[in-house]
């Protein structure tokens, strides 16, 4: 199976495989009158609509038993408009489509995920982000949406035309409307450095407010178990580009990242007792490095080892308490947790329902290798994460529902408000959008 989410025998899964749906029917239309149409086509046939990317989320918040729309004919860049410094891409453009073509056109995202495959839509919907001092999610970097509505026309939105709807569709969770084309901010293709390397768990959290405040992106991946760290930090660099050697890549990305880790992963499974040791291992396999390269490669890599995972967003003040907490919780427990806990940040910005809405946020990503029982661990992480006002990444597991993000989220009532107006016999409703939103 490919990257890609599947279907088989009108079953589809998404990308993590802990999430099936069996659509009514399945459509690719080939432009933005033929989605339209379709639209138009499920209300009067009574099915609801859900528009499917890559299947890179964890939740169900793509799963449909209605009309499944798969973007894969509407790709490609629309146009680029240098004196704007915008790009304009259909929505179902794989990130790593758009990135190779900016870097063409000497033009480059400011900000970007840790993976690429996913669509710009499917990305920029559930809020996917990386990590930043000042740059933040992929969806704070639109200036413009087209959307198509429940009554099948077609919604043109940025700061100055319908305001109200750019506030919340660009991370609009599929409850808005069907995402047809996205306008990005782009900037000159600029060069990175990272450099990576190991640092006491410790120290990371001792430290980390001047880490944060020195890095343009800095995160860091903590290995339960023990209390070792890799970080990583990300700046801007006069060059000239150092990118990682071939050999040395293969080694460090494919082999010890994707390859070994994954062996390593099944060991885990197989015998549970052996995971503390295992990550002991895991943490050191990784020496340090540093390279320069343009921005996607340096921000992305590859991810072939599949995992199901959680994150939330918590106030960054409140990072080393939830760490420390959730450090304290796998050592008292029985748990073995074989998968690294990823920490990154994001500023403020001023998305309806971004995770970073309002408030500059630290995530923490806890992830466990597929197959492996999860629930356990992610009930007793969630607690400490909703503990600290925790808002949970849409596209990835959680338990919450709307009461509870009435309580986080000061603009929740914005957003319904909008999609009361927007779409008021809720034909983009799914059972995830009924508990996250209210019916």
């Amino acid at each position: 199976m490919s990257t890609m989410s599947s279907a088989r025998n009108g079953t589809w899964r998404n990308w993590g495989g802990n999430v099936s749906a069996r659509p009514a029917r399945e459509v690719a239309p080939a432009s933005v009158e033929e989605l339209a149409a379709e639209v138009r086509r499920a209300a009067e046939d009574g099915l609801k609509v859900k528009a499917v990317g890559t299947g890179h989320s964890f939740t169900s918040i793509a799963a449909t038993d209605g009309v499944l729309i798969r973007p894969r004919l509407l790709t490609g860049i629309r146009g680029v408009d240098r004196e704007a410094m915008t790009v304009t891409v259909e929505a179902g453009t794989p990130l790593k489509r758009l990135n190779a073509a900016l870097a063409r056109e000497g033009l480059s995202l400011t900000n970007m995920g840790d993976i690429m495959e996913q669509t710009v839509s499917g990305a920029t919907s559930t809020g996917t982000h990386g990590t930043g001092r000042e740059s933040a999610s992929i969806a704070a970097q639109i200036r413009g949406l087209e959307l198509v509505t429940a009554d099948g026309s077609v919604l043109t939105c940025s700061e100055k035309e319908n305001p109200e709807v750019f506030a919340a569709a660009r991370i609009g969770l599929g409850a808005l409307g069907v995402v047809t084309a996205i306008t990005f901010a782009v900037e000159p293709l600029f060069l990175l450095t990272a450099r990576e390397e190991p640092m006491p768990f410790d120290r990371v959290i001792a430290e980390f407010d001047q880490l944060w405040a020195e890095n343009e992106h800095f995160e860091f991946y903590w290995f339960p178990h023990t209390g070792n760290t890799n970080t990583k930090r990300n700046n801007r660099s006069a060059g000239p580009e150092r990118p990682v050697g071939r050999l040395a890549g293969w080694f460090e990305d494919e082999f010890l990242s994707n390859g070994v880790f994954e062996v390593a992963q099944w060991v885990g499974r197989a015998a549970p007792a052996a995971v503390p040791a295992i990550a002991r291992v895991s943490s050191k396999a990784l020496s340090a490095r540093t390279y320069t390269d343009i921005p996607y490669q340096v921000f992305t890599s590859p991810r072939r080892v599949r995992f199901v995972e959680m994150e939330y967003a918590v106030p960054r003040a409140a990072l080393a308490d939830t760490l420390r907490e959730l450090r304290t919780m796998v050592d008292r427990s029985r748990l073995r947790v074989s998968f690294p806990v990823e920490v990154r940040t994001a500023p403020a910005d001023d998305i309806t329902l971004s995770t970073a809405s309002g408030r500059d946020s630290a995530y923490i990503a806890v992830h466990m290798f597929r197959g492996t029982p999860y629930q356990a661990y992610f009930t007793a992480a969630e607690r400490i994460l909703t503990a600290h006002e925790g808002r949970p990444h849409w596209g990835k597991v959680h338990t919450r529902d709307a009461a509870y993000f009435s309580g986080v989220y000061p603009r929740f009532a914005e957003f319904t408000a909008l999609r009361d107006r927007l779409d008021p016999e809720r034909l983009f409703q799914n059972d995830y959008l009924r508990r996250v939103l209210g019916a």
